[in-house]
């Protein structure tokens, strides 16, 4: 008895099938990507509302410092200079710039603002994930910040001196700072994404 098999060119006949994808799945694609781009746009526009709050916190507390701390504090700085301007020089050094006393504030501040915002854009596009909401989630963000930028990264990278060489207080404004930072941010992106939501 013989195995039916089938002709070679009766295989090549058969019409073959070609599934679409559903519209709605690039419509949700493309409404996803739109989410993001949208939710970094609100989380830049909110890092530099929460930067804006952590200068106003930490100059009231600067100034309300005794004049030892403070001196204390300038005086184990790289250059005398806060993170954001020695941040500022390094660049200016790289690139064989001379830059007069305005220009390397405007740089400064450009770049105070630049490390302010790049992390609240990743917060924006992230902070759902986390287990606390509101402003308690605005908290755990700027402690977070605090801990990483302030008491690790700005040491180890150079653009500030070790941190037990600070004095307490200098710590304590850091860390209110921060605080001011993250829940400031927090209250702006979800009042801006309040507004952003299409009305139905």
């Amino acid at each position: 008895m013989h195995d039916l098999m089938e002709r070679p060119d009766a295989v090549a006949e058969r019409p073959t099938v070609t599934r679409e994808r559903p519209a709605s799945t690039d419509r949700a694609k493309a409404n996803d990507g739109q989410t993001m781009v949208s939710k970094a746009l609100i989380g830049a526009a909110a890092g530099a509302f929460g930067v804006w709050a952590l200068d106003r916190a930490d100059w009231f507390m600067w100034n309300h410092e005794s004049e030892a701390s403070r001196f204390r504090t300038t005086a184990v700085r790289p250059g005398g200079e806060p993170p954001a301007h020695v941040a500022a020089s390094k660049i200016e050094q790289m690139f064989g710039l001379n830059p007069t006393p305005q220009q390397h504030e405007l740089a400064a501040a450009v770049t105070h603002y630049g490390i302010g915002i790049a992390p609240a854009v990743l917060y924006a596009l992230y902070r759902d994930k986390l287990p606390v909401k509101g402003p308690a989630r605005g908290l755990l963000y700027g402690l977070g910040l605090f801990l990483l930028q302030d008491e690790a990264l700005n040491s180890a990278s150079g653009l500030a001196a070790k941190p037990q060489d600070y004095p307490w207080q200098a710590h304590a404004r850091g860390l209110v700072a921060h605080l001011v930072y993250g829940v400031a941010t927090e209250l702006a992106l979800n009042m801006m994404e309040k507004t952003a939501k299409p009305r139905t």
